[in-house]
């Protein structure tokens, strides 16, 4: 760097340099952190009913499948509580880098796994043991690499930093279904079920070291580094975030339940749906649910950057109405079987999804004190996605083999819309709220 260039102008330059370094490594490591957690849905649809609950009937296993991917989101609130204390106390890098490890390990793990020919019953408890630790992790991810972004945006621009934290769930989600379908189309079927299944779960190795590479190089944020130079950091955040904002805390998590629980039948339920009910191949539903995403990512990038135009809650709103009407469309439009049909169904589904997700991490930044931050926007995130989307997939297959009808799977999306359409209604706007 120049050294003549004035103090303010070099000063200009590195805030540039390491906001342009913060938005790559919110980007990258939650897309990491996000592939490792979907791979495993993916799996449970394609093949963890035959490799670890083969003592069942085919559809039995798929909702036992449901049942295990339900405990990594039931785990997250633990791990919201400890990550986001951690993070109020320690800061929000450490709890980044730790929330990384501990996704790549268990992930790793899973493909290391024995099935349940091999060792019985141990099978499905070790496999619920790994997916519990990846829910700890996921508790604490999302708002660490959230804060990590929106702290270090300027003020009018929280909207769209914030964004590179959100974009690795679909991004995440597209590099887990692209690597089924690498895997599942460079071998035989009896391959996949042997031993190719686990190649996508051990490649996590190799994306933990790019992850940690790419984050460890980032500075902690100046709204944290700051708290510590005051001394003014919470002793027991969460307790804090109860006593003092107790309205925002719950406001959030029910805002957050229906984008989890209607991108859980997305990502989650529609594969098994399309293969099971409607008798359609592996690899089109797997190409749809794709599409899908990269519409997904589309409309988080967009939703995020009006927001810092319009506001959190307008884009929210737009976003919570198109999840309520949506529903029975969608289902309708999957039940032709006709792929164009089902392209519009999912696109116009997650562009509801992205609109309500793309300003979450500036809202969510935006209505908690910098002293107790992490741990109310952790909190808030993981409660709304037990009370959406930790058992969504089972819930749909429930209700689908219940009532006969993918109807009612569309009146179970319509109600968990309604409900954060009501919450979002009664927040308050967060754009320009001061961050310190």
């Amino acid at each position: 760097m120049d050294q003549t260039l004035s103090a303010g102008r070099t000063t200009t330059t590195v805030d540039r340099v390491q906001l342009r370094r913060v938005a790559f490594a919110s980007a990258v490591g939650t897309t990491i952190e996000w592939y490792d957690f979907f791979i495993f849905a993916t799996a449970v649809s394609l093949v963890f009913n035959t490799q670890f609950f083969s003592n069942l009937s085919s559809a039995s296993g798929t909702l036992a499948g449901f049942a295990a991917l339900g405990v990594g989101i039931a785990a997250r609130p633990l791990g919201g509580i400890v990550w986001g204390h951690f993070g109020d106390v320690a800061g929000r890098k450490t709890m980044l880098v730790a929330s990384l490890l501990v996704m790549g390990l268990a992930t790793v793990a899973v493909g290391l796994l024995p099935t349940y020919a091999q060792v019985g019953l141990l099978a499905p408890i070790l496999l619920v043991i790994v997916r519990f630790a990846q829910g700890i992790s996921a508790g604490g991810e999302w708002a660490g690499a959230a804060l990590m972004a929106v702290e270090h945006a300027p003020a009018k621009q929280r909207g769209r930093f914030g964004a590179y934290s959100q974009i690795g769930v679909p991004a995440g989600l597209i590099l887990a279904q692209l690597a089924f379908y690498a895997v599942r189309n460079s071998m035989s079927p009896g391959q996949f079920a042997e031993w190719g299944w686990r190649l996508p779960f051990l490649a996590s190795i190799v994306l933990i070291g790019v992850g940690l590479m790419v984050r460890l190089k980032v500075a902690e944020t100046p709204v944290f580094a700051a708290l510590r130079e005051r001394r003014a950091r919470s002793s027991r955040p969460l307790i804090d975030v109860f006593r003092e904002r107790p309205r925002e805390l719950l406001l959030a998590a029910a805002s957050f339940i229906a984008n989890n629980a209607i991108g859980y039948v997305f990502l989650a339920y529609l594969l098994p749906y399309g293969t099971g009910v409607l008798h359609l191949s592996a690899n089109l539903m797997l190409v749809v649910v794709v599409i899908g995403s990269v519409g997904c990512l589309a409309a988080i990038v967009t939703g995020a950057r009006w927001s810092d135009r319009a506001g959190r809650r307008p884009v929210y709103l737009v976003g919570s109405a198109l999840l309520l009407v949506w529903p029975f469309p969608f289902f309708l439009l999957i039940d032709t079987a006709n792929v164009a049909l089902m392209v519009v169904a999912v696109l116009v589904l997650t562009t509801g999804l992205g609109l309500t997700y793309g300003p979450q991490s500036a809202w969510f930044a935006e209505l908690f004190p910098a002293r107790f931050r992490y741990s109310g926007a952790s909190f808030a995130y993981a409660v709304g996605a037990v009370l959406g989307g930790g058992f969504a997939p089972l819930i749909a297959g429930t209700l689908r083999t219940a009532t006969g009808t993918s109807l009612a799977v569309s009146a179970y999306m319509t109600v968990v819309a309604l409900i954060s359409l009501s919450a979002v209604i009664a927040m308050r706007e967060g754009r320009g709220n001061p961050l310190d």
